[in-house]
């Protein structure tokens, strides 16, 4: 980026500090650099003011005798809270502390850059986000690389992929909080565009060179991880890697392992399909509670939490290890007091998953230890409750829970129950840990012993019944007396400070008795910090161990958990066919159910019966019906129970959605093109593995062309694609495609005119919908009488010309030059015409 020039007004050299801040801002031009300046984190010029705009400062100047120049700046003391707003806006902080006291400081004090801060970076626990913490990586090269990491945990983890669609449906099954881009994605105009719109992203650009990505993952793991075995995957990970690095200045011992992972090995879901079933987000509002993971989330620890969202953003395809998972929570389903007890001890875990990568880093502080300690202690009994059950997932599951008696025993042997959160301040370690440490404590008690009985004896000596003995950090220990006993003070006592009605003294050997006490405490607060260093760094090889108990626990809590939610919401554990039948007796839609009074359906489907045309009103339930079936095969396959009475499933490849109007005004797309994407998209990757939801297919274009998109396309999907397939439509001429359709079958959401108007019933029912009751849902949404009126007189002519339907159809056919069409393509199209027609007679009845 070359120098930096500091905006300001003046013609004279910079004043040494702003050119100590400028140097420091040309090392990391990437960052915005927060320069302590006391008991304040500066910025100065440009800076300056997108720290002001970003945070709502109010903007002062930096003056000196030549120079001028913006500034603004945050308390140390609460810098944390205006980091997190600068993080959730993507910017990136380097913090420049000052690293010398002030005082002791001969001319400018020295800073240096302590830490680097980004988005997909950030460790502090207080500064992290609940879930998974990404920085990604993308690179090309015979198609894209993807790398993961999270700092927090030491996850990381790549995959390589062979399209951009696919790229992007893993960024949002990951929702990264910063994302590195090689050159040529950077300068990309349409992808660089689109990244940007989505996620902090920034250009990496020597990292990424495949030689130097290479020496980047060989000098961390020793040899290049195994499964980096393309070009573009082996530029992420070391760009990615190679980031990390230098945000934690080096350090970053808690990653010890790559994982290359296949999105192929899971259900594919596209960021279409989450954000319609609302698995992480509701589309409307109203918070986490108003999602699929909000009514799941019954775990009790951080990496169970993780653990679920993981699980939901992959569910599975190998039945074997769908049904395992589904056997621990069975157990725990029928064992309510084993779940509770389970649920109660992990109550009380620690994030565990951080705290290893902490104690990985050589960063964990006395207080993670003793969250370790305490961790620790609830282990055993919880693999006695483990190993009480019969279920053998779950005693698997006991087997992994590694108590580290050893690593307990020693914390609690050192620390005090519940040490300061500062290092160097004392009150950390137990008495009795550390001959040396005791010694120094026993001399600074031993002075403070002295002092302590001063007062008495001083009383008894001088005859002055008010003396007493006080300390403050300026004069430091000192002799009280009252302005009525002045001429009762000794000669030997030497006054240091005078007030308005008493006045303070000092003499040698209270002077001296102060330096020996002072000597004792700063020695032994630089002991106590040796000794507890020794303790983390002999606990530094645990580190491994700790992650793997976290991952056993997680498990545990998620298990748990979804039998919580199974006990509570009366769900049943799903069945898997093995003729493809897919039946779900009284099925319920998992979220809309926790907000009010909900109806159950059926659904029937097989390889014979694969396509349901569903007919009925706006407002009467077609798309939450469409969506429940989804959730209640997204759940089976993460090895959950399902909200219905009985479920018999097909083991699902991919869910696809066409759900709802979506435009896409920045980039340029039109409802319908957004639509029509989606259906092409679903069209090309479905299989007859995969279950397909579509709904309104076609209606942002004229009536004609819709329709005839909408017809087209169930045939494909039921000649072609061969999918489970649940089509919502108003299209009432679609309701024709069983008669010609084998597998195809009607049914509608149950509605009926009545006196108080349009009554829904939320019941679907075989066959067709009689109507649309297009008018009556208008009225009832407040549309003015008028105008529906009118409605229903155009509505009676319009119907009145149904006729006319089919030289309509003919004529949209024929508007073509049939000179220019092959023999076969000219009887191809003269089926079509008949079978329009057809479509249209049988509507007209």
């Amino acid at each position: 980026m070359g120098s930096m020039t500091l905006k300001g007004e003046g013609k004279g050299p910079l004043p040494p500090l702003l050119q100590q801040y400028v140097e420091l801002r040309d090392q990391y031009p990437e960052y915005l650099l927060l320069f302590q300046v006391g008991d304040f984190y500066e910025c100065f010029g440009e800076d300056a003011e997108r720290l002001a705009r970003a945070l709502g400062l109010v903007l002062t100047h930096k003056t000196s005798k030549d120079f001028t120049t913006p500034m603004a700046g945050i308390p140390v003391r609460s810098a944390d809270t205006y980091i997190e707003r600068l993080l959730a806006q993507g910017v990136r902080v380097a913090l420049a502390d000052q690293v010398e006291d002030p005082q002791a400081a001969e001319g400018l004090v020295r800073r240096e850059v302590t830490q680097l801060i980004t988005p997909g970076t950030v460790t502090e626990e207080n500064l992290l986000r609940p879930d998974a913490n990404y920085l990604a990586a993308l690179a090309t090269g015979d198609g894209y690389g993807l790398a993961l990491i999270d700092v927090s945990t030491g996850e990381f983890r790549g995959t390589h992929l062979y399209s951009r669609t696919a790229l992007y449906d893993e960024l949002v099954r990951y929702r990264p909080a910063e994302v590195l881009l090689a050159p040529e994605l950077y300068e990309h105009p349409e992808f660089g565009e689109e990244l940007r719109r989505r996620f902090p992203v920034m250009l990496a650009q020597a990292r990424f060179d495949v030689e130097e990505a290479r020496r980047t993952l060989t000098a961390h793991f020793g040899v290049p991880p195994q499964g980096v075995d393309t070009p573009a995957l082996l530029r992420a990970a070391g760009a990615v890697l190679a980031y990390a690095l230098e945000t934690q200045q080096g350090r970053l011992a808690q990653v010890t392992r790559f994982l290359r992972y296949d999105p192929g090995a899971y259900m594919q879901l596209d960021g279409v399909a989450l954000a319609t079933l609302e698995v992480f987000e509701a589309q409307f509002g109203g918070g986490e509670e108003r999602t699929l993971f909000g009514v799941l989330n019954q775990t009790r620890t951080a990496p169970g939490r993780r653990l679920l969202r993981e699980w939901l953003r992959h569910p599975l395809l190998d039945r074997n290890l769908i049904e395992a998972r589904l056997e621990a929570v069975e157990a725990f389903v029928r064992d309510a007091v084993l779940r509770r007890a389970v649920r109660r001890a992990l109550y009380k875990v620690h994030d565990l998953e951080r705290l290893a990568g902490r104690l990985a880093s050589h960063r964990a502080s006395a207080r993670d230890l003793a969250a370790l300690a305490r961790s620790l202690r609830l282990v055993p009994a919880l693999r006695a409750e483990l190993e009480g059950c019969e279920e053998d997932a779950l005693l698997a599951l006991a087997e992994r829970l590694d108590g580290m008696a050893e690593v307990r025993e020693r914390i609690e042997a050192a620390l005090v129950e519940d040490p300061p959160q500062k290092l160097t301040e004392g009150g950390l370690i137990k008495d009795g840990y550390d001959a040396e440490l005791d010694r120094l404590r026993g001399a600074a008690e031993a002075g403070r012993a002295w002092i302590a009985a001063l007062e008495a004896k001083e009383r008894e000596r001088t005859g002055i019944p008010t003396l007493k003995v006080g300390f403050n950090g300026v004069f430091g220990y000192y002799l009280e007396v009252t302005r009525p006993y002045y001429a009762q003070v000794p000669e030997d006592y030497r006054a240091v400070q005078t007030l308005k009605d008493r006045q303070r003294y000092t003499r040698p050997d209270l002077r001296e008795k102060e330096r020996e006490i002072l000597r004792a405490e700063e020695a032994a607060r630089k002991r106590e910090y040796a000794v507890f260093s020794e303790l983390r760094e002999a606990l530094v090889p645990y580190a491994e161990r700790v992650r793997d108990l976290a991952a056993a626990l997680a498990e545990l809590d998620v298990y748990a958990a979804l039998a919580e939610v199974a006990a509570q919401y009366n769900y049943t554990r799903p069945r898997f066919s093995e003729d493809g039948v897919f039946r779900v007796r009284q099925g319920r839609h998992a979220v809309v159910e926790r907000h009010g009074a909900f109806i159950p359906n059926d659904l029937e489907l097989s390889p014979q019966q694969r396509l349901v045309i569903l007919t009925g009103p706006n407002m009467s339930g077609k798309s939450t019906y469409l969506r429940q079936n989804a959730l209640i095969v997204l759940l089976a396959q993460i090895g959950s129970f399902v909200p219905a009475e009985e479920a018999v499933l097909p083991v699902v490849d991919r869910i696809y959605t066409r759900i709802g109007a979506a435009d896409d005004i920045a980039g340029g797309r039109s409802t319908f093109m957004v639509e029509m994407e989606e259906l092409a998209r679903i069209l090309q990757g479905a299989t007859e593995r995969s279950l397909v939801l579509l709904d309104e297919v076609g209606r942002g274009t004229s009536t004609y062309d819709g329709l005839s998109l909408a017809w087209a396309a169930a045939e494909y999907l039921h000649d072609t694609v061969r999918a489970y397939t649940l089509f919502a439509t108003h299209y009432f001429e679609l309701t024709a495609l069983p008669q010609r359709l084998p597998a195809a079958r009607n049914f509608h959401v149950a509605a009926k005119e009545e006196a108080g108007g349009l009554v829904f019933y939320h019941q679907v029912l075989p066959g067709p919908a009689s109507k649309s009751y297009g008018l009556e849902v208008a009225r009832l949404a407040g549309v003015p009488p008028e105008v529906v009126t009118r409605a229903q007189q155009l509505l009676a002519g319009l119907e009145a010309r149904g006729g006319d339907a089919a030289a309509e159809v003919v004529e949209a056919l024929l508007s073509v030059d049939l000179s220019r069409l092959s023999p076969l393509e000219a009887l191809m199209l003269l089926h079509r015409i008949q079978e329009r027609l057809r479509g249209v007679a049988v509507n007209e009845g």
